[in-house]
């Protein structure tokens, strides 16, 4: 049975660009998402952050200019981070890859190859 792998892609990302050549190379051709364009809602997010099994702050991109001009901070509610992102994709990190009913976070490439 084909697995359905879908990726959070940013072309302009070294590490997104690495994680679709990795997942490429392994014969796999995914769903790309181009997150900054197709902008996930909340609940994308926190499904996103339930599969990851993290805190909403470990999918933020914290040293994005929006992260500072938004006024949030490391310790800031889960709610607001997830808000911020849904608002302001160009917070979240990248890329998320999805597969099997897991995700990970392609920092560094190989960590996504836990889930397929």
């Amino acid at each position: 049975m084909a697995v359905t792998v879908t990726i959070w892609h940013n072309p302009r990302c070294t590490k997104s660009r690495e994680t679709l050549a990795l997942l490429e190379a392994r014969g796999i051709a995914p769903e790309v998402r181009l997150y900054l364009k197709d902008q996930p809602s909340a609940e994308e997010i926190t499904e996103a952050l339930q599969l990851l099994g993290q805190p909403a702050i470990a999918l933020v991109r914290t040293k994005e200019a929006a992260f500072r001009d938004l006024g949030l901070t490391k310790d800031a509610p889960d709610a607001t981070l997830i808000a911020a992102m849904a608002e302001h994709p160009v917070l979240i990190e990248r890329p998320v890859v999805f597969a099997n009913g897991k995700a990970a976070l392609g920092r560094p490439p190989e960590a996504v190859l836990e889930i397929l």
